[in-house]
């Protein structure tokens, strides 16, 4: 399906090969999280690797990641128990295949990760395993406790750097893929300290994570803006699955405060979530309570505010081991202790934010797009593991697993056609002309996250989509059309071509599943057991 709303635009900027500086490599990784550097590790000599970072290589979702790694790892486990789990979650929309292949495929990249020197939190000499909402069994690998991210990725940067054939460009923004004859041949790159540049690559790989700078409410740090979506759109590759935000349920809420993921594994540990009269509304909302899935506890908790009409609910972990609560969670122990909380002995105000997209390119069982010559892994992709809703933990796992089975998809491609000759094809970027009246981003910016959250958010109705689509079509009319010199501009308008698909989406589906919540149509409907995919006109 096409959007027809959207300018059918193929490049943000204007472009001549001849003014610009050239550069050549085998493997093109566009985006440094887990998913991106794992691939670019499995990328051996003598092919060359270029990862190119939005930020600061370290500023990832994939750092932030609390939680931990999905794994059958205990022997009284089963791979069965795992992936039923993920397909519950998933509430019809997941790809059996590639469930079961996900979770066969986590014990080995959890032991690699070890072998590169991750340091994993350990019970009794044996790796520690958690409990996480929608798991049936303890399998949550973690490490310093609540900072799994950031160990993960502290071990596999070191691995990347120390690899001769791997190089990370940092600070460098992509602003389109190129393509020529139906094949992705690499991108166009700005920083500024290069300023833009063409880079040719025989492979391409986007791994630029997700999209929750769409909504005011967020989890996600400030470089999470879609960028690697709006990319493949532009690009020709097909797109699915935007409708599916995924809404985390307990995200610290401290009024003008920036917003701070607090992780399930604090229900996991047997947390309550109460509301503002002290009523554990969860057990009467789900026959799991506060280890239901992702999606009924955020619908729970907006249902409970709307009831109490309070701006927040809590999370209660008075009745638990003060001492060990303090061991298991230092970081956010550390955190709430800023805003003159305890989380032993206070309750903790919280609300759902935005927290990681289900939708992104479609990709095979190797990485591959729809587009030859470019494959994505992680968060940017709808690989069909998650389906309309993520089970806890394995966001990190198919990072891992999808990066490992890209790069082998990108290795065995380059061994089978040797050493080539990178041509440059003819081929240049062709933008309207800049708009002369000058834009507020900061402003645009910042009506779109509202719009977005109040429109789009954990629920939403037709009116209300009606509302936003029309709104976001009339910044599109002009943003869009403007040319901009500078990322900020490039960003807001790859947030305005993800939220209007977004909304076509969401408008389209019929019904509520997963993440997907319709409040005039609250019944899932066995009709959309489908797919809503996108390709650029």
């Amino acid at each position: 399906m096409s959007v027809a709303s959207l300018p059918p635009r193929r490049h943000l900027v204007s472009f001549d090969p001849r003014d610009l500086p050239h550069h050549f490599t085998d493997t093109l990784v566009i985006g440094g999280g887990l998913a991106g550097l794992r691939a670019a590790l499995g990328v051996h000599e003598p092919f060359r690797v270029l990862v190119v970072t939005k930020g600061e290589v370290r500023e990832s979702n994939s750092s932030y990641a609390q939680g931990g790694i999905a794994g059958v790892l205990d022997p009284d486990d089963h791979f069965d128990d795992h992936i039923a789990d993920t397909l519950a979650a998933g509430k019809g929309l997941c790809d059996p295949k590639v469930v079961t292949m996900v979770v066969s495929e986590a014990p080995t990249r959890i032991r690699e990760l070890m072998n590169w020197g991750t340091r994993f939190d350990q019970q009794d000499g044996q790796v520690a395993l958690g409990l996480e909402g929608g798991h049936s069994h303890a399998r949550i690998v973690h490490a310093l406790g609540d900072a799994t991210g950031r160990e993960v990725m502290r071990a596999v940067i070191a691995q990347a750097q120390a690899r001769s054939n791997v190089r990370i460009w940092q600070n460098s923004f992509t602003i389109d893929l190129l393509t020529y004859e139906g094949r992705c041949r690499g991108a166009l790159i700005w920083d500024e300290r290069r300023g833009p540049a063409l880079i040719w690559a025989r492979a391409v790989l986007l791994a630029t994570g997700g999209a929750g700078q769409l909504y005011r409410e967020t989890t996600n740090p400030s470089i999470a803006t879609g960028d690697g979506h709006a990319l493949a759109y532009r690009a020709g590759a097909e797109v699915r699955d935007l409708e599916f935000m995924q809404f985390h349920p307990t995200v610290l809420y401290i009024a003008g405060s920036s917003r701070h993921l607090l992780t399930e594994a604090l229900r996991g540990e047997g947390a309550y979530l109460r509301d503002r009269d002290g009523d554990r509304f969860m057990v009467g909302a789900h026959p799991l309570a506060e280890l239901a899935p992702r999606d009924d506890v955020s619908r729970a908790i907006v249902a409970r505010m709307a009831a109490t009409q309070h701006p927040n609910v809590y999370l209660d972990l008075r009745h638990l081991n003060a001492d060990h609560i303090k061991r298991r969670f230092p970081g956010i122990v550390q955190l709430c202790l800023g805003f003159d909380l305890d989380i032993t002995r206070d309750l903790i105000p919280v609300r759902p934010g935005a927290h990681y997209y289900m939708g992104g390119a479609t990709v095979d069982l190797d990485g591959r797009t729809t587009l030859p010559g470019l494959w994505a892994a992680g968060e940017v992709t709808s690989s069909g593991l998650h389906g309309a809703n993520r089970l806890a933990s394995n966001s990190l796992l198919e990072g891992l697993v999808f990066g490992a089975r890209a790069a082998d998809s990108i290795w065995e491609e380059l061994r089978r056609d040797g050493p080539v000759r990178l041509d440059v094809p003819p081929i240049s970027g062709d933008a309207p002309p800049r708009h002369a009246a000058p834009l507020d981003l900061a402003d645009i910016r910042d009506s779109l996250r509202s719009l977005m959250w109040r429109r789009v958010g954990a629920t939403r109705d037709g009116a209300g989509l009606r509302e936003a689509g029309e709104q976001v079509g009339y910044w599109c009319g002009y943003a869009l059309g403007h040319v901009f010199d500078d990322p900020a501009g490039w960003t807001l308008q790859n947030l305005l071509t993800i939220a209007k698909l977004a909304i076509e989406a969401a408008t389209r589906r019929l019904e509520s599943r997963g993440a997907h919540t319709r409040t005039d149509y609250p019944e899932t409907d066995p009709a959309w057991a489908r797919h809503i995919a996108f390709t650029r006109p």
